[in-house]
């Protein structure tokens, strides 16, 4: 048995463990209030006892201290009885115990609660009719609602140890994802190195001059891409940057390669606006939305990137005519692993959220979509 075959089934195991536990303190809990709410009405039954054999003859009776004594014993279950149509209370709120009102609102809790116990009696010369009612005593109220704080206080539990093995996870994750990004960039390393000395070599060859530089345009390129999978899972280092240059090099860059059916156009109020960013790790979230569109579009449509300012923010709306978003997925297209494509990793979107939001403390949404019309995303900055 493998190590997650084997995880698996302790995890199943204690998961049972846990249930058989909790049901078991559940019906305890359960037996324990019945029988509770049983003895309590065994003790109303002998005070309505009590109570009859008191009335009956209340001066001649040889145990009258000891029936008085059976009466006045209960000091916790509230009480109502009716006596010729005459309201009695016992164990109610003091200071509306005079009032009819409440002693008819909680007259109709009582017939709800339990059922109400006769203490009609015979004088001798007529039956004389008493009612008597009762409700749950207050401790007896706590024990029924016991099973319902237990069961919250568990899934409170059990919530704090599930998002701590999320958390867990998702920490080994970003572990195991930035280990890979920065073996990915070691390894570009090397045939960066190589490529270099073979531009050498063609400009030597006295090759076009035109087709080396395009050649060292992609070089470069590599060579950007290296340096971003170096910088995952580690703070990178900000400085002050024009925003609109640099979105450009990137819109230009992809523009360059794109389809010819494509419709582009980079629009700014401003052409100096400033933030503190990282030059690699954003221009990789502008290539990221671009990408997206393009994607969006399957090759053929409209791109538009603008970029506008006011007092305090700096904004990148990346306006596309694809085929839209369904509203219920605005924000569920930057989670990690989320992707419509049929070929990809859905890491795009949660990357570029990741870098505008945890290292440029920025924000990254949907503004608008509409299906088979397009979509709007916008990067809001804070400027310098």
């Amino acid at each position: 048995m493998n190590f997650s075959k084997s995880s698996k089934l302790i995890r199943i195991i204690l998961i049972s463990i846990s249930f058989v536990i909790v049901s078991g303190i559940l019906w305890n809990t359960y037996d324990f209030f019945q029988k509770f709410k049983a003895e309590e009405r065994t003790k109303m039954k002998i005070i309505v006892a009590a109570q009859k054999e008191m009335t009956k003859n209340p001066f001649s009776n040889e145990n009258v201290n000891f029936l008085l004594e059976v009466m006045n014993s209960n000091n916790t279950i509230p009480m109502i009885f009716i006596n010729d149509g005459v309201l009695s209370s016992k164990n109610l709120d003091s200071l509306k115990e005079n009032d009819s009102i409440y002693l008819e609102e909680q007259l109709a809790i009582m017939k709800q609660n339990n059922k109400p116990i006769d203490g009609s009696y015979n004088n001798g010369t007529k039956i004389v009719k008493q009612t008597f009612y009762y409700k749950d005593s207050d401790l007896l109220t706590k024990l029924k609602y016991y099973p319902l704080a237990l069961l919250l206080i568990l899934t409170l539990f059990a919530s704090v140890i599930y998002l701590v093995i999320k958390s867990t996870r998702a920490a080994e994750q970003n572990k195991l994802w930035a280990g890979m990004a920065k073996e990915t960039a070691h390894q570009i390393g090397t045939p960066l190195s190589s490529l270099l000395g073979w531009i050498e070599i063609l400009r030597m060859d006295n090759v076009d001059k035109n087709t080396i530089i395009e050649i060292e345009k992609d070089v470069k390129r590599l060579n950007t891409i290296a340096d971003r999978f170096s910088k995952i899972g580690s703070i990178p280092n900000l400085k002050k940057i024009n925003i609109v240059d640099e979105s450009k090099k990137s819109y230009e860059y992809l523009k360059s390669r794109s389809s010819k059916q494509i419709n582009f156009s980079f629009n700014t109020d401003n052409d100096h606006l400033f933030i503190q960013a990282n030059t690699q790790l954003f221009s990789w979230v502008i290539e990221n939305l671009i990408k997206n569109a393009i994607d969006a579009m399957q090759g053929k449509g409209k791109l538009d990137v603008k970029i506008k300012s006011d007092t305090d923010f700096i904004k990148i709306l990346f306006t596309d005519s694809g085929k839209g978003i369904p509203k219920h997925q605005f924000k569920k297209i930057f989670e990690t692993g989320f992707t419509t494509k049929k070929r990809g990793w859905g890491l795009g979107l949660s990357l570029a959220k990741r870098i505008i939001e945890d290292y440029h403390k920025g924000r990254i949404y949907v503004k608008q979509s509409t299906i088979n019309k397009g979509t709007t995303i916008a990067i809001s900055l804070k400027k310098t």
